[in-house]
């Protein structure tokens, strides 16, 4: 479920008074579908953990986590209160397929102090396409860092293209935050070869495809060291 691409003049009063962008309000954009087909197929990851979906949109990857990975608890969330209203249509039209699975949507704000029953709890942290803004970077890295639990296993797993430089600062940002990060290329077949042929031009399924702006690339985060 989702709204006609468009916005309306209420979705820029509310982007003003909440100092949050409207993109989730647009579509289902690329990156959410590479996300969503990512945590489908490594579902044994998300198993009996708390997870939790940041700048979430309509939650596309949150909800497919809910319905096929049996995780002890889904969080979907967003800045947006409009968006999170949507969010929460989503999970309603889906309830039937979560199983034990505990699924609720958020108003989260990067920019605001979390409540403390949150904070350092979450096994996994998912998000896609929210390094697009740089003035969100410092909030976003914060929250990864506050809500992350900390443990060798926990990580956040970002599926982001690099828009110029700006992937590249937000991993500066990280450091600067004392996390890890790995960052991968090719890390599933299926993507890389539809993207290698995008770029060859042997698929023009997608006549506008650009590397830069289109493909997303994997960001692992953690509170540890990648051997």
């Amino acid at each position: 479920y989702r709204r006609d691409d468009s916005l309306e003049l209420n979705d820029i009063e509310a982007s003003n008074r909440f100092n949050i962008d409207t993109t989730g309000l647009v579509c289902c954009w690329p990156s959410e579908e590479v996300l969503a087909f990512y945590c489908i197929n490594r579902s044994d990851m998300f198993r009996s953990k708390r997870v939790l979906e940041l700048g979430a949109g309509y939650g596309l990857a949150g909800l497919v986590i809910a319905a096929s990975a049996n995780a002890g608890e889904v969080v979907i969330s967003d800045g947006n209160p409009q968006v999170v209203g949507y969010i929460q249509q989503n999970i309603s039209i889906n309830a039937e397929t979560f199983g034990q699975t505990k699924v609720k949507p958020m108003t989260l704000h990067w920019d605001q102090e979390q409540a403390s029953d949150m904070l350092n709890s979450f096994d996994i942290i998912v998000a896609s396409d929210c390094t697009f803004f740089k003035q969100f970077h410092q909030s976003l890295a914060r929250t990864v860092k506050s809500l992350l639990k900390h443990s060798e296993t926990s990580q956040a797993i970002f599926l982001s293209p690099k828009r110029g430089d700006s992937l590249n600062k937000f991993l500066d940002i990280i450091k600067e935050y004392d996390l890890c990060y790995e960052l991968i290329e090719n890390y599933d077949p299926t993507v890389w070869n539809l993207h290698r042929s995008y770029v060859a031009g042997d698929d023009t399924s997608w006549p506008n495809y650009n590397e830069e702006h289109c493909y997303p690339l994997l960001v692992r985060i953690t509170f540890g060291h990648f051997v």
